[in-house]
């Protein structure tokens, strides 16, 4: 079903530690905007949509979130990888490093774990790409707010800038499908008695 190459989406290289960042950043890998949740949601909704066209779309951005998950994860990793003791409690990190180590854990920025309740499946394919659209729309607002506070560390701004593009994609992508889905339920049905 997949291809894997065993390389990131998009490069990511930092040369600086900072938990602090880190610490916020965690929160697109398992909290309720973030990469986890959007994979796992895309990837259960396809299921129940009514063209293949639509859950090709929900199966290759669920997939991609994927490889973001990935990215997030690498870059919380090379933000702590060399962190002292001192600077973990610093940034706030002691309860984490005393449950996870250094160690990628699904939470949010506030410390809390993921949970399934993050992902939202309705059963209706208009109410699921309509939250589509909006959690891409989250997820870019999220990633805004992390290059804020990245100041001025390009190591970690343009892999995130990146991600904050492919939000912006993926929210076409879905307008897209919701049209095509909302064109197709919107089709009369007719049926025939058997004749001709």
């Amino acid at each position: 079903m997949w291809t894997y190459n065993k390389m990131l989406q998009y490069p990511i290289n930092i040369k600086c530690t900072d938990p602090k960042l880190a610490k916020v950043i965690i929160s697109q890998y398992g909290g309720p905007d973030g990469e986890l949740a959007a994979s796992l949601r895309y990837l259960s909704q396809r299921f129940g949509m009514p063209d293949q066209v639509s859950k090709a779309v929900l199966n290759d951005i669920g997939t991609e979130e994927l490889a973001h998950l990935e990215m997030v994860g690498t870059i919380v990793h090379q933000l702590t990888k060399n962190a002292s003791i001192e600077e973990i409690e610093k940034a706030g990190l002691a309860p984490y490093y005393t449950d996870h180590g250094v160690d990628v854990y699904p939470v949010s920025a506030a410390g809390v774990p993921f949970t399934a309740a993050y992902i939202a499946a309705k059963g209706d394919p208009i109410a699921n790409l309509q939250e589509d659209l909006a959690a891409e729309q989250k997820a870019r607002a999220t990633y805004e707010k992390l290059i804020d506070l990245c100041k001025d560390n390009p190591d970690v701004i343009d892999p995130l800038r990146y991600l904050r593009q492919r939000e912006v994609v993926h929210f076409q992508r879905f307008g897209e499908a919701l049209r095509g889905v909302q064109d197709k339920l919107a089709q009369k049905k007719f049926y025939t008695n058997g004749m001709q």
